[in-house]
C-alpha cells in the first residue's frame, strides 16, 4: 500500500499519522507539502492529519481546503482512493466539499481533550472491516470545533445509506447527549462519502496505536485500510 500524509501550515499530527501508517503497512508513507500540485503517482491511501491548518482562522479547515493540493486529493478521490480526514483533516473534507456538513464549535465554549467512547456502526466499509459491528472502542479527541451539523435532508442520508462510521456513546455503547464532548449531530463522530472511500472523523485513532498509549483500539482503523 503506497501512502500520503498531507502537511499544512499548522498541522502537527503528521508524524502520529506516519507512524500508524509505518507501524502496520510496514513501509514509510510520503509526506506531502500543501503547496504541491501532484500527489505521488500511485498512491492509494491519502491522509488528512489533525492540528490548526492556517491557524484555524477564517473557518477550520476553510483555508486548507483552498490549498493546491486539493485539487488533486478531489481527482484521487473521484476515482476510488482511500482518503481519511481526522480531526482538522475531518474540517477541511467538509469545506472542500468532498464531505457534507460542517464542523461548529462545541456546544460547550471549550478545548476538550480526552478519551472519548466511540461505537462502530458499520463494518462495511475499507476503514472499519477488521472491526465488529456496535464494537465500543476508545480513542482521544482533541478539538475545539468538533459539533458535526448538517441538514436534515443530509442526516437522514448518512443514516438511510449507512454512512455513519462512529457516534460517540458511554462505555456500555448507549447513545447519549452526555457521552458526546462536543454536541455533534446524533452523536456523530465520523461519516463516510458516497462512494465510501472517504472518511472524516474527530477523533484520533493515530493515537491510540501503542500499548504505551495505553490503548490499541485505533489500530484497528489502519489495518482496516491495508486488509482493502
Amino acid at each position: 500500500m503506497k501512502s500520503a500524509v498531507v502537511v499544512f501550515p499548522g498541522t502537527n499530527r503528521e508524524r502520529d499519522a506516519a507512524q500508524a501508517i509505518q507501524l502496520v503497512t510496514g513501509k514509510a508513507a510520503h509526506m506531502v507539502w500543501h503547496g504541491d500540485a501532484e500527489l505521488p503517482s500511485g498512491v492509494d491511501f491519502i491522509v488528512l492529519p489533525g492540528g490548526f491548518s492556517y491557524g484555524d482562522y477564517l473557518r477550520c479547515g476553510a483555508m486548507a481546503a483552498r490549498s493546491p493540493i486539493m485539487n488533486a486529493i478531489k481527482t484521487a478521490a473521484d476515482r476510488g482512493v482511500k482518503v481519511l480526514g481526522i480531526c482538522n483533516g475531518f474540517q477541511i473534507l467538509c469545506e472542500s466539499g468532498l464531505l457534507p456538513g460542517v464542523l461548529q464549535r462545541n456546544i460547550r465554549p471549550k478545548f476538550r481533550c480526552k478519551t472519548v467512547n466511540l461505537r462502530v456502526e458499520t463494518t462495511n466499509s475499507m476503514f472499519t472491516n477488521q472491526y465488529s459491528k456496535h464494537q465500543v472502542i476508545d480513542v482521544p479527541v482533541a478539538h475545539g470545533e468538533g459539533n458535526y451539523f448538517a441538514d436534515e435532508a443530509t442526516l437522514a442520508a448518512l443514516e438511510d445509506n449507512d454512512r455513519i462510521v462512529f457516534r460517540y456513546c458511554t462505555a456500555s455503547g448507549l447513545i447519549t447527549l452526555e457521552a458526546s464532548p462536543n454536541g455533534a449531530s446524533n452523536n456523530i463522530a465520523g461519516i463516510l462519502s458516497e462512494k465510501r472511500n472517504v472518511l472524516g472523523m474527530m477523533p484520533h485513532p493515530e493515537n491510540h496505536i501503542l500499548p504505551e498509549q495505553g490503548c490499541t483500539h485505533g489500530k484497528a482503523l489502519f489495518e482496516s485500510v491495508l486488509a482493502a
